[in-house]
């Protein structure tokens, strides 16, 4: 009301009336231009959140905004628009560790934790985790490539068992041109220790590679995918159905390796691994 009428009434007569103080309401005003300045970076983090469905982090929005607008801005500003108008993102939830028994084969660990690998199809890293539905739990199965973290196969099936995870690395396979010298690194899972996925990987030339016994860091490349998969996607859905879990999946895992930056180097998977090959 002040604001509307303040060419008519004073400003100390009018905050009098209502029994506000003066510096209050010109702090006030000046909030209200700074709203108005903002709007423009609002806009722009609003687009941005809405594309990687509101996953990025205050960082990865600052990078962006510098690589793809040609705006600098202080982190600070970002992350207090995020939080005023609720562009937060979401919370990375935690995936309990399984540990499997009665193994058939085991291997040497020879990743030993350098999941950063400069060239495409040296190291694949896989695992399974599971994911709720209404009709009962369904499975995933997927193998990343090192180099650039990328999905390279994936698959989802009504049961954990040795075959998802053969059938994923058949897929995996087919798609990529893999010379001698790929090693995949998996948990101890009993499916990796299982007969068939010993007989696929010598018919592959593939050399296998296991983490120690109840040690997830060693295949934290593979625990932080299916972590920021359930983050940033399955946590905030609830399925009916498979169906409607392998929709999800398929459209996140586009996004994750075509359109999803990393934060150290501004580039998606992809980008990462067609650099490198």
């Amino acid at each position: 009301m002040i604001e509307r009428f303040r060419g008519k009434y004073t400003v100390k007569s009018m905050c009098k009336v209502f029994g506000v103080s003066r510096s209050g309401y010109y702090s006030w005003r000046k909030r209200q231009g700074n709203e108005s300045k903002d709007k423009w970076l609002v806009d722009l983090i609003t687009e941005i959140q809405s594309k990687s469905k509101q996953t990025y982090g205050c960082r990865r929005i600052r990078r962006i905004l510098k690589d793809k607008h040609s705006k600098n801005v202080n982190l600070k500003a970002i992350l207090r628009i995020m939080r005023k108008y609720d562009l937060l993102s979401k919370v990375r939830r935690r995936r309990p560790y399984m540990r499997y028994q009665k193994a058939l084969h085991k291997y040497p660990n020879l990743l030993n934790r350098e999941f950063d690998q400069v060239q495409p199809n040296r190291f694949w890293v896989t695992d399974i985790t599971y994911i709720p539905t209404t009709k009962g739990m369904v499975y995933m199965c997927a193998v990343v490539d090192l180099c650039g973290k990328m999905v390279i196969a994936y698959r989802i099936g009504s049961d954990m068992t040795a075959s998802l995870v053969t059938d994923t690395i058949r897929e995996a396979k087919q798609k990529e041109k893999v010379t001698d010298g790929l090693a995949l690194h998996s948990d101890q899972g009993s499916q990796y220790t299982s007969q068939v996925y010993h007989d696929l990987l010598t018919e592959y030339h593939i050399k296998p590679s296991m983490s120690s016994p109840g040690c997830p860091y060693d295949n934290a490349a593979m625990e932080n995918f299916f972590g920021t998969l359930k983050t940033e996607c399955l946590y905030h859905m609830k399925f009916a159905n498979r169906t409607e879990v392998e929709k999800a999946v398929a459209e996140y895992v586009q996004f994750y390796n075509y359109e999803r930056i990393n934060l150290k180097d501004g580039l998606t998977p992809f980008e990462i691994r067609s650099k490198a090959a």
